[in-house]
């Protein structure tokens, strides 16, 4: 079988969507071997590795104007070398289809990974928004098969876009690997050296935007009676971070809170993310609404307790193994905080709890899910 994809994040985003598509690309290569891959790709881009299989090739456009006008040719013209090159199965990795793709004679797969922009919109420039729902909703309509990354992202699916439920299946993401690797103490002592780390601290990842709560978080955080506690933030932000940051200041909390990405890379803490996950207390992830929630699975990975919300897919992906909160309720983060910090037996089981759960989200099932989509 020839299989497809729209590549453009596996190269090019380093975020969420790029680790989806990534993570499902490579994962398929190894364990499927036996058929062919094909990376649609704009721009040729070496800063991410994908595909390791001498069976994988990497498209890109090859006339003037395609080369000229690389949007153009994965909105629409690469159909061209979709037909060409007989591919079987042609997969949109991150809510879109090429315009026209019903012509093809491949079998078209979209996968969706949330519709937050319907539900706050106020968070998105109102072009966009428009933009986002001819999209999405056009790859609906024209895909054979759509793949929603958690029940929630379905049942949105259903409720907003109108499709039938027998034609979207819920496959479940994995995390890196990597987050499963564990690490020694001089590793550890390193990595505390290079970022200036607290003793202890909880772990927030995620773009600081309103949806995340980090203003909540950092408000609980400030009525905690054990100030030597740090949090450190992974995420980047603008105008809703100054607010978190004025917050901060009023509270007295400068010295706690570590905004990495104001001193470092985002290459460089992508590549320690593991350690540094490790490395903390738990994971602080109480966000109104995701189309999944990959942090708590890394968490999971990593082996350390997970305070999320008991809502949208955090619910779904926490359920039984994670302290569930009200977003919306600062008081409960402080509870969620104390009973980590205060329990010993309470911390260990939750990690057994997360540990345990991980069989739903290992790469081996995620693209044995995929798969049996694409038959």
């Amino acid at each position: 079988m020839r299989i497809g994809f729209d590549a453009k994040r596996a190269y090019h985003n380093s975020t969420g969507l790029g680790n989806y598509s990534r993570t499902l690309m490579n994962g398929l290569m190894h364990f499927y071997p036996m058929h062919e891959y094909y990376g649609f790709n704009p721009v040729r881009n070496l800063n991410y590795s994908v595909g390791f299989n001498a069976k994988y090739i990497e498209v890109n456009p090859t006339s003037f104007l395609d080369k000229c006008l690389p949007s153009l040719w994965r909105s629409s013209r690469m159909k061209k070398e979709i037909n060409e090159l007989k591919i079987d199965v042609f997969h949109g990795l991150s809510n879109e289809l090429p315009t026209g793709i019903e012509k093809c004679t491949s079998r078209n797969i979209v996968t969706i990974h949330d519709l937050i922009f319907e539900y706050y919109p106020e968070q998105y420039n109102a072009s966009d928004v428009k933009i986002y729902r001819h999209k999405f909703k056009k790859a609906c309509d024209v895909a054979h098969e759509i793949i929603a990354i958690s029940e929630a992202t379905k049942q949105d699916i259903i409720k907003l876009y109108g499709v039938d439920s027998s034609k979207i299946t819920v496959c479940y993401q994995s995390c890196d690997d990597r987050f499963l690797n564990r690490f020694s103490e001089v590793e550890f002592q390193q990595l505390n050296k290079r970022y200036s780390l607290p003793d202890q601290y909880f772990i927030s990842v995620g773009s600081i935007i309103e949806r995340k709560n980090l203003l909540k978080i950092c408000s609980a955080f400030s009525k905690l009676e054990n100030n030597n506690i740090g949090l450190v933030v992974v995420g980047q932000g603008s105008e809703y971070k100054q607010k978190v940051v004025d917050l901060i200041k009023k509270e007295g909390i400068e010295h706690q809170v570590i905004f990495l990405e104001d001193h470092f890379t985002s290459a460089d803490i992508f590549r320690d993310l593991p350690l540094l996950y490790q490395r903390s207390i738990g994971l602080i992830y109480p966000s109104q609404m995701e189309g999944f929630g990959i942090p708590i699975v890394e968490a999971f990975s990593s082996a350390i307790p997970v305070i999320t919300s008991d809502c949208s897919s955090m619910q779904e992906i926490g359920q039984g193994a994670a302290l569930l909160i009200d977003p919306s309720d600062e008081a409960q983060y402080i509870d969620a905080f104390q009973t980590i910090l205060g329990n010993d037996s309470d911390r260990k089981q939750l990690i057994q709890k997360g540990t345990e759960a991980l069989d739903k989200f290992t790469t081996e099932q995620f693209v044995r899910s995929v798969m049996d989509v694409y038959l």
